[in-house]
C-alpha cells in the first residue's frame, strides 16, 4: 500500500464514516471534482468504481487534494485492478462478486477487502477466503428485512449494503446490522456527473451525512 494508508484501520473508518459513495463518473475530471463535492457535502468515504476512465490518476489526485478521506477502488474485476489501485492509494477495495482467484489477489495488496455476496452460499464463500467485510449487493432486492435475515445465521459477518440505500431508509440498513452502506445514483446522479452539477451532488451529499449523523446520535 501507498506510503500513508498503512496505519488506518480501515474498518474502523469505514464504520465511523458510514456511508461510503460509489462513484462512476464519465471521465477522470468529472470523478476528481464528484470527490470535491461529496466531502464539501460532508461524504469522506469514496469508492472510485473500474467503469470510471483511468482510475488510478483519479485515486492519485484525490488523495492528493484531500488525504484524509477513506479511498477504496470499486468494480475490481482483475488481479491488475487490484494492484494498480493500491499503488495509486486505495486503501480498500470491493468486487461486485467473489471469485476466489480475485479474492485472494485482493487480499494479497495488504488493502482491506469487500467482496460481494446475495445468498448465504455466496457469503459462506466470501468469509472462507478471509474477506474483510461482505458487500451485500445489490442488496435493493431484499431490503433491510433481507440482511436481517442473513445476520442471523452469520452474526460475526460484517455487512456493507450496496443498491437501493437513501437517507430515508439509512437507519433501517443500520439498524438490521450493516457496518457501512454504499450509496451510488442516490449521492451522485448521472445527471449531475454528466452536467457538472456539482451543488445537486453536494445536496444529495449532506443529506446522507444529515441521516447518518441522526442514527448515530440516537443510538449514542
Amino acid at each position: 500500500m501507498t506510503a500513508g494508508t498503512t496505519e488506518r484501520d480501515v474498518l474502523g473508518a469505514l464504520r465511523e464514516t458510514v456511508v461510503v459513495a460509489v462513484l462512476r463518473a464519465p471521465s477522470a475530471g468529472a470523478a476528481v471534482s464528484a470527490v470535491d463535492a461529496l466531502v464539501a457535502g460532508g461524504i469522506t468515504g469514496i469508492e472510485v468504481t473500474y467503469s470510471t476512465p483511468d482510475v488510478p490518476a483519479v485515486l492519485r489526485e484525490v488523495r492528493d487534494r484531500h488525504p484524509d478521506v477513506l479511498l477504496g477502488a470499486g468494480t475490481v474485476l482483475t488481479p491488475a485492478h487490484a494492484e494498480d489501485a493500491v499503488a495509486a492509494g486505495a486503501e480498500f477495495l470491493v468486487s461486485p462478486g467473489t471469485l476466489p482467484d480475485l479474492t485472494r489477489a485482493m487480499l494479497g495488496t495488504g488493502a482491506t477487502v469487500l467482496s460481494g455476496a446475495m445468498t448465504p452460499s455466496e457469503v459462506m464463500l466470501a468469509t472462507s477466503l478471509g474477506v474483510h467485510v461482505v458487500k451485500l449487493f445489490p442488496s435493493s432486492l431484499g431490503g433491510p428485512a433481507f440482511l436481517k435475515a442473513l445476520r442471523a445465521p452469520f452474526p460475526d459477518v460484517d455487512f456493507c449494503p450496496t443498491g437501493g440505500v437513501h437517507p430515508d431508509n439509512l437507519g433501517e440498513w443500520l439498524a438490521a446490522g450493516a457496518v457501512a452502506v454504499g450509496a451510488g445514483g442516490e449521492l451522485t446522479p448521472a445527471k449531475a456527473l454528466a452536467t457538472d452539477d456539482w451543488d445537486t451532488v453536494t445536496e444529495a451529499a449532506r443529506r446522507f451525512r444529515a441521516a447518518a449523523d441522526a442514527v448515530r446520535g440516537s443510538s449514542s
